[in-house]
């Protein structure tokens, strides 16, 4: 099974997705508050402003400008929260400074104008209004340097809130994310191995009413109904096998006996012939029922085993070493130690075999043939015989299908290649006809390298 890297897995992303909008919802709502907050804030010190100048406006009609700077006297007496105090200064007509706690008359407001914005002594800033008596000039303030300092305090409450809550979605989302994630894999495991195991754990996920748990029903029933016809279908070949292989043998035992009796040389001739088609048939009978089995078990780990891959050639090796010299044939062996695969033993056996058949048998005397093992595994059969016509290169590899100029002439049934390939990809594995200058070149691969290959 493919693993899905961090990176690429659909939950991660929204994980990420789901921080993202976190990130910019926070951001928005600070944003807003903090305008929020700014406008109140400024509204309240014009409101502050606009009613202590209209105080100290009713004092001048009360008293004059000396009634006037009674009241202020009297207000900066009282101490005021830092930065949030006000602000006075009242001059005569000539601008000389009356009274107030700002040292001179700031730029910005003009007399009986709209409130401004004025900078105070230290660094701050104010909200300011000028009024203008008939023999002098008030400025009223209200300083603002506070209400700065909360908003920062509010950004920064904003700031930690806003991570606090990235990382709460992000530890939800991971959490939830590890959740599906191991439900997604056991439907993906029990595609990849459809075996009792992983059905049962698909089980356990068949009650969730959500959407993974509707992937789930469907998926679990469809794998049972694709286990069912494979049953089904081993079933009927194996029935198939046993009706039609039992009369066979049967016929041939009579065949035998009749020969025993034959007392003509003529009837004992025909006899063998007959038995020899009857054992023709009888093989290709088999080999169609291999191809069946290893094509309706592709992609099906069930009954594979670990397998010694080198050691199971290197027997094979010494096997064909003998034969090698009594036909006069030069036979290269490069196998390769510790390659092992899941597999059926005698299933790969055939496999190699037939290759190893095919290439002594269509190889003269004095030819070469080669067999190596390599990690992967590759297994190569190569030949110095004849080879094999370009336009024929895929063709071998169908049933009853000959190279041309070979008819049957070789006594092969035409399954020999058509059976190694269905066995091959029975294990994962693809066999492919290299390009030679001379003979013939057949090497066994992963079927994923075949496919990227294409």
């Amino acid at each position: 099974m493919t693993k899905v890297r961090l990176l690429d897995s659909i939950f991660t992303r929204l994980v990420a997705w789901s921080i993202a909008v976190c990130i910019v919802v926070v951001l928005i709502i600070g944003a807003l508050v903090g305008a929020k907050f700014e406008q109140l804030s400024t509204a309240s010190k014009e409101a502050s402003v606009n009613t202590d100048t209209a105080t100290l406006i009713a004092a001048y009609d009360e008293g004059g400008i000396g009634a006037v700077e009674q009241r202020i006297e009297d207000r900066l007496a009282f101490p005021a929260p830092a930065g949030n105090g006000p602000h006075y200064l009242l001059v005569d007509s000539d601008g000389a400074k009356i009274v107030g706690n700002l040292p001179a008359w700031p730029t910005g407001p003009r007399a009986d104008g709209p409130i401004g914005t004025i900078a105070l002594p230290g660094g701050g800033t104010g909200r300011a209004r000028a009024i203008a008596f008939p023999d002098g000039r008030l400025l009223v303030a209200r300083e603002t340097s506070l209400d700065a300092m909360i908003l920062n305090e509010i950004g920064l409450a904003f700031v930690a809130g806003g991570l606090f809550v990235v990382f709460a979605v992000g530890v939800a989302g991971w959490i939830t994310a590890r959740r599906l994630s191991r439900r997604i894999d056991r439907v993906i495991g029990a595609f990849v191995n459809p075996d009792q195991t992983r059905l049962d754990l698909l089980e356990r996920g068949r009650h969730a009413e959500d959407e993974i748990g509707e992937l789930t029903r469907q998926s679990s029933a469809a794998l049972q109904r694709v286990n069912r016809l494979v049953d089904a279908h081993r079933e009927t070949l194996d029935q198939i096998a046993h009706e039609m292989r039992t009369p066979l043998m049967h016929l041939d035992s009579r065949l035998m006996r009749g020969m025993r009796a034959a007392p003509d040389e003529a009837v004992a001739q025909g006899l063998l012939e007959a038995r020899a088609d009857i054992r023709t048939v009888i093989a290709m009978l088999e080999s169609l029922l291999d191809i069946s089995h290893s094509e309706a078990n592709r992609g099906d780990p069930r009954g594979l085993e670990r397998v010694n891959l080198s050691a199971m050639l290197q027997d094979l090796a010494d096997l064909y070493a003998g034969s090698a010299e009594e036909t006069g044939h030069r036979f290269e062996v490069d196998i390769a130690p510790g390659i092992a695969i899941n597999g059926e033993p005698m299933q790969l056996t055939r496999l190699v075999t037939n290759l190893l058949d095919n290439a002594f048998k269509y190889t003269p005397g004095g030819g070469t043939v080669r067999l190596e093992l390599e990690p992967g595994p590759t297994i190569t059969v190569a030949d110095t015989g004849p080879g094999i016509p370009y336009d024929d290169r895929e063709r071998v590899f169908e049933r009853f299908s000959r190279a041309k100029g070979n008819h049957g002439a070789s006594g092969g049934s035409g399954l020999g290649l058509a059976l190694a390939r269905a066995i091959a990809r029975r294990h994962g594995l693809d066999i492919v006809l290299r390009p030679t200058m001379r003979g013939a070149c057949f090497r066994v691969v992963p079927e994923a390298a075949t496919k990227d290959a294409a």
